[in-house]
């Protein structure tokens, strides 16, 4: 995904395809790992809150 950025950054394809497809990848990435902390965060609180009496 870096070397798109920096192919496309380096070749002037401002606004292309490819800046646009390595952006959504990013985003989709991103969208990925945040709700996975979400996830963990919610049911480590959860097993937290079964494990004290």
């Amino acid at each position: 995904m870096l070397y798109f950025n920096i192919l496309a950054s380096a070749k002037g394809f401002e606004g292309s395809v490819l800046t646009n497809n390595s952006r959504g990848i990013r985003n989709a990435w991103h969208l990925w790992y945040a709700l996975v902390l979400v996830i963990k965060v919610v049911f480590s609180g959860f097993g937290i809150a079964l494990l004290t009496p």
